[in-house]
């Protein structure tokens, strides 16, 4: 009967001790994956600021383009 005791005291220990580090396990995983999300969420903001500033760039560089012409045209008016 002792030995019975001791076994489903042990057995009691184990499963309590795997409970609780799985709890602990799940509980980290969970964190990290928190923490996982913000950093992809900061990336993802930034890509996305790029591609706006790619498209402010391209732009600007057709008013540049257009600027450009509209002097040429001015300059050979001007020589005519």
């Amino acid at each position: 009967m002792e030995g019975i005791i001791v076994a489903l005291i042990g057995l009691a220990g184990s499963a309590t001790g795997s409970i609780v580090g799985v709890l602990a396990s799940a509980k980290l995983t969970s964190y990290r994956l928190q923490q996982l999300e913000k950093r992809v969420e900061k990336h993802n903001n930034l890509i996305e600021r790029t591609y706006k500033l790619e498209e402010r760039a391209q732009l600007q560089e057709e008013k540049i383009k257009v600027a450009n012409h509209r002097i040429g045209d001015l300059e050979s008016a001007l020589h005519k």
